[in-house]
């Protein structure tokens, strides 16, 4: 699934994305360092996978999108 950065914390490493719906989802730190990434910026598209956690949508790995 793609989404856009809308927030990033780099102490905590945490943020939200929002869905191409418009959907704000948060990400911890764990899907953050899954990803293999160091920094993201607000408005970059990424890549993410999500899980079903008790009826709310939880992600599990952000990445940069690539082609």
């Amino acid at each position: 699934m793609q989404a856009t950065a809308y927030t990033y914390d780099p102490e905590t490493r945490s943020g939200q994305v929002l869905l191409d719906d418009g959907t704000p989802v948060p990400f911890d730190a764990a899907a953050f360092d899954r990803g293999g990434l160091r920094l993201l910026r607000p408005g970059q598209r990424v890549r993410i996978e999500t899980e079903s956690a008790g009826g709310a949508l939880r992600i599990t790995l952000v990445t940069l999108q690539t082609l």
